[in-house]
């Protein structure tokens, strides 16, 4: 008895308790993008694919550089040479389509001349450089000058233009807009690639506002000196390296040494986005294969928010049927079931919430279909306590001395089939992906707790009822009743 009491009274204060906490921090579900929204974007190799692991490994620095921009439960999957990658509840979702879209090969180019956004008619242009753009690199404490007097001509502007950004080549490309007309570089021959660099960080200095803080691979660090030493004794903004990715210059900061034995350090007037968006495009900008976008499209929930009102209404009307069909032929016991469906609710609510804000699990609408599954599951659970319960009762014995060996019996029924639903689960999970994966995770955590509330609450609560002999044989309603034993001693 002591033991029941326990287990009934942990289980009511855990479930009860965290679900109440729940509700109290504002917590909730996280929802996919079928329910909530969010954009799609489906990217294709350029060109024939001549290695499947290369574009694996796409997918991957896919995936990280998407995890980066803080998106909860991205779905990133091939469909044949296409990867499609859905985004849910992204609220910038041009900041997201940028970054993803960015597949091209990282470059670190020097800085030749800076020239204004549109052909200059003259031979000589005095511009501004962008300060958004204006950074320093390693070991210094302010950034570059605000302005620098570039002269060109206009045939050498002309001649030196490249239609795109080859490794090799001298090119003009453009820096990368600001609310404004971007200014264009002229770039020299890329001194080192994304394949050098080992990982970037944003960090928040105190004094000095955010920086980047960027590794480089023992072959990236003999490059980047070498590129250090020939720039940085020259004059603004031939001091300065650029950084492109996808034919654009992210950033281009100057170099305030010629020489470098550690982590290279990007500062200037960044803000915390600007330096995250920077660390982000550096650790994640090499791919091994050359993507190009072919659609973008923005997701509306209304779809999905429609389906799961169908689903959710669908579930709330099978949920009467079953609790008027315990009612009827379980009695006073019915309300084991319907109560103990409400805490698998409530435990549920409560896991889902707090996996979402942990890890960033979502829950979508497959997910909602698993979790409507199995309550299937977790009925069936009741009916064989109760139909074994039965049983004893019929050999003669009391309900009282009929709970706990009827308990026994069927638990190991119960534990049996939760296990080979749990089975089928784990391996759906395994195997599929996408939304099926969804389906399989929520059916498999239900299972899993009914399995607890089964041991923990159900036959606790069947053993403290019938300790009362009015509840046991109370006309028409008592628990004899619903064991279609009436005259049975409680």
């Amino acid at each position: 008895m002591k033991r029941n009491a326990w287990y009934l009274s942990v289980t009511l204060v855990l479930i009860l308790g965290t679900f109440v906490a729940t509700l109290l921090s504002g917590n909730k579900p996280i929802l996919g993008l079928d329910l909530q929204g969010g954009i799609s974007v489906v990217l294709a190799p350029v060109g024939k694919v001549k290695n499947e692991a290369s574009l694996n490994k796409a997918v991957d620095i896919i995936r990280n550089r998407v995890d980066a921009l803080g998106v909860a439960e991205p779905e990133i999957s091939r469909q044949g040479h296409t990867v499609i990658i859905d985004l849910p509840g992204v609220k910038d979702r041009d900041k997201a389509r940028r970054l993803v879209g960015k597949t091209a090969e990282l470059r670190f180019r020097p800085v030749l001349a800076i020239l204004p956004p549109d052909t200059a008619p003259s031979t000589t242009t005095t511009t501004k450089k962008d300060t958004s753009q204006t950074t320093a690199v390693a070991g210094a404490t302010s950034s570059s000058t605000a302005a620098t007097t570039t002269t060109t001509t206009a045939n050498s502007q002309k001649t030196s233009t490249a239609a795109e950004d080859t490794a090799k080549a001298t090119v003009i490309l453009p820096g990368r807009a600001t609310g404004k007309s971007a200014v264009r570089y002229q770039l020299g021959p890329a001194a080192l690639v994304g394949k050098d660099v080992s990982g970037a960080k944003a960090v928040y200095q105190a004094g000095q506002g955010w920086t980047v803080d960027l590794s480089l691979k023992s072959s990236g660090q003999t490059l980047f000196n070498q590129l250090a030493r020939v720039s940085y004794p020259k004059s603004p903004p031939q001091n300065a390296v650029a950084i492109v990715l996808d034919g654009v210059v992210q950033s281009a900061p100057a170099f305030q040494t010629d020489s470098f034995n550690g982590d290279v350090s990007i500062s200037g007037n960044f803000s915390e986005g600007d330096a995250k968006d920077l660390a982000t495009v550096l650790q994640y900008g090499a791919l091994p294969v050359q993507l190009k976008e072919l659609t973008t499209e923005s997701v509306s929930p209304t779809l999905g928010t429609d389906q799961l009102h169908a689903g959710i209404a669908a579930g709330l009307i099978g949920l009467a049927l079953v609790a008027l069909y315990m009612l009827l032929f379980y009695r006073l016991l019915a309300l084991v079931v319907i109560s103990g469906l409400m805490l698998a609710g409530m435990a549920i609510y409560s896991l889902i919430s707090y996996l979402g804000s942990a890890i960033g699990l979502t829950l979508t609408l497959a997910g909602v279909t698993g979790l409507i599954v199995s309550v299937g599951v977790t009925v069936d659970s009741y009916v064989v306590y109760f139909e074994k319960l039965k049983d004893e009762v019929r050999t003669g014995r009391t309900v009282r001395s009929s709970v706990d060996r009827a308990f026994e019996k069927s638990f190991r029924t119960i534990l049996a089939a939760d296990f080979v639903s749990l089975i089928g689960a784990v391996v759906l999970y395994a195997l599929a992906i996408g939304s099926v994966r969804g389906f399989a995770f929520f059916l498999g955590i239900s299972v899993v707790l009914d399995l607890l509330i089964s041991y923990f609450f159900m036959h606790p609560i069947v053993y403290f009822m019938v300790q009362r002999s009015e509840l046991v044989r109370a006309k028409k309603v008592g628990i004899a009743a619903g064991l279609d034993a009436v005259g049975v001693t409680a």
